[in-house]
């Protein structure tokens, strides 16, 4: 049994946990207002809010229902476009239609429901904010200026909020019904999943993959849900490392304080990696096990030495995340056994990190080819390198040669050149729908580059590198 609130009403089904909360929506609830789009997590036509109680606070955040398993709706507010109408149009409503926002009026939920999303969060909103807010989202008309404006717009009428106390101040403002004030103590009286057995079952966290690649297999599977396993969720200091629990979303990661103290370019580089509602919803493991050979959380763990932390029935195992891919999505993950954290040691300042991506699109694509370093100097010795590349081997690839040759050497533009004649051995790009090898090599030098360029801005310019 599911039992979650659906906009005003509570929930109790029976339903497979594994068909999509898209499909329940329109066709069991009859809720049409949730369109039916891509099916894959691009378009956002499907986009809902899920609230949840984190920490005492009653935290909303945009998903797509197309790649939501039903379970994961369990003890949650689940917000469809329904569930935010009044007697008359919301702010967020009105806006859209002041600024012509609309025209076809396919995507419009999808935009309203992002658009609410950003009203109801605890930060202060700034116009580029509120626009960063519908980043999942994708109108095929309108050229997306309306949008924009209208936006902006919305984001000027919340500089009177109060966030410390959000939900009151836009349920006073005419933003939200007055039936969201009761949602924290209706949410209170509902009981989240127990951990459950993983023998036998299919695990599934976020869905991201998943319910893209086997919705019909998912649908009719018995399934362990630990999307919304607390013991999976946290993000860490340990005995000089950073540990990162396998059921944290890359939105977890991306806000996390110690992440971002670690690692000041973090949100820059967190943005390449898909959209708002994927990564409130993309496990950081999920990413891991799906051994896509240019899966971004991979590469980027990669490059900072991280290790796994693999459980079997509570026997437990570490392994090195640069030897857990095997082959073309073949890894060394034993029947039964499943991520439980990902570890890395932190390293000692001063040091650089960037990540890098390529793709056909800037924002919300897959990668033609991502790359990320970590490297340290000593009076312009390089004495710590670590390079992952994606895109150009059937695995995400560490450049172990790579790095070994760089260690050690003085910071210098022939050892960089030299370096890229090494990188060159190690990789085996093919030619698929996203580039050539011969583009790809290209883009993996140039990456290379730029990963020197972003972390030494004031020793290297790009015009040497390529001449």
């Amino acid at each position: 049994m599911t039992t979650f609130l659906l906009n005003d009403i509570i929930i109790n089904t029976d339903e497979h946990p594994g068909i999509t909360l898209l499909d329940f929506i329109r066709y069991r609830e009859d809720l049409s207002g949730t369109k039916i789009g891509c099916r894959e997590g691009d378009c956002g036509a499907c986009t809902v809010l899920e609230g949840r109680m984190e920490n005492g606070k009653l935290q909303y955040r945009s998903i797509v229902s197309c790649l939501t398993p039903l379970g994961n709706a369990q003890s949650k507010h689940i917000v469809t476009v329904e569930g935010i109408n009044m007697d008359t149009c919301s702010p967020v409503q009105q806006a859209m239609v002041d600024h012509n926002g609309t025209q076809c009026g396919f995507c419009t939920p999808g935009f309203i429901m992002s658009l609410t999303g950003h009203t109801m969060a605890y930060e202060p909103s700034e116009e580029t904010s509120a626009i960063d807010s519908v980043n999942g989202n994708i109108c095929r008309c309108t050229g997306y200026k309306s949008i924009e404006r209208a936006a902006i717009s919305i984001s000027k009428m919340l500089k009177e909020k109060n966030p410390k106390d959000p939900l009151n101040w836009l349920i006073r403002n005419h933003f939200l019904p007055s039936y969201f004030e009761d949602i924290p103590e209706r949410l209170s009286k509902i009981k989240s999943h127990q951990k459950a057995e993983t023998k036998g079952k299919q695990i599934i966290g976020g869905g991201t993959d998943l319910m893209v690649q086997k919705p019909d297999e998912i649908a009719e599977s018995a399934l362990n849900l630990y999307f919304d396993r607390s013991d999976l969720k946290e993000i860490r200091k340990k005995n000089n490392q950073i540990v990162i629990g396998s059921a944290a979303t890359a939105n977890d990661i991306m806000h996390s304080e110690i992440i971002n103290d670690l690692i000041p370019n973090l949100k820059k580089h967190y943005k390449l990696i898909s959209s708002d509602p994927i990564r409130n919803m993309g496990t950081l493991a999920g990413n891991i096990v799906n051994a896509s050979p240019i899966a971004d959380l991979s590469i980027f763990f990669l490059a900072l030495g991280a290790n796994l932390l693999l459980d079997k029935e509570g026997k437990e195992r570490e392994l090195p995340l640069k030897d857990f891919f095997l082959g073309y999505k073949q890894m060394d993950l034993k029947r039964g056994e499943y991520i439980k954290s990902i570890f890395f040691p932190i390293p000692v300042v001063p040091f650089g990190f960037n990540f890098e991506k390529v793709s056909k699109r800037t924002h919300l694509d897959i990668a033609s080819v991502n790359a990320a370093a970590y490297i340290k100097t000593e009076q312009d010795t390089i004495t710590e390198c670590r390079i992952a590349v994606g895109g150009v081997s059937p695995v995400p690839l560490f450049l172990k040669e790579s790095s070994d040759f760089l260690t050690g050497k003085k910071l210098h533009i022939n050892t960089l050149k030299q370096a890229v004649n090494v990188l060159n051995t190690e990789i085996a790009p093919i030619s698929d729908v996203r580039g050539s090898k011969e583009y790809k090599r290209l883009l993996a030098r140039q990456l290379f580059f730029a990963h020197f360029l972003e972390i030494f801005p004031d020793r290297f310019s790009l015009q040497e590198l390529i001449s």
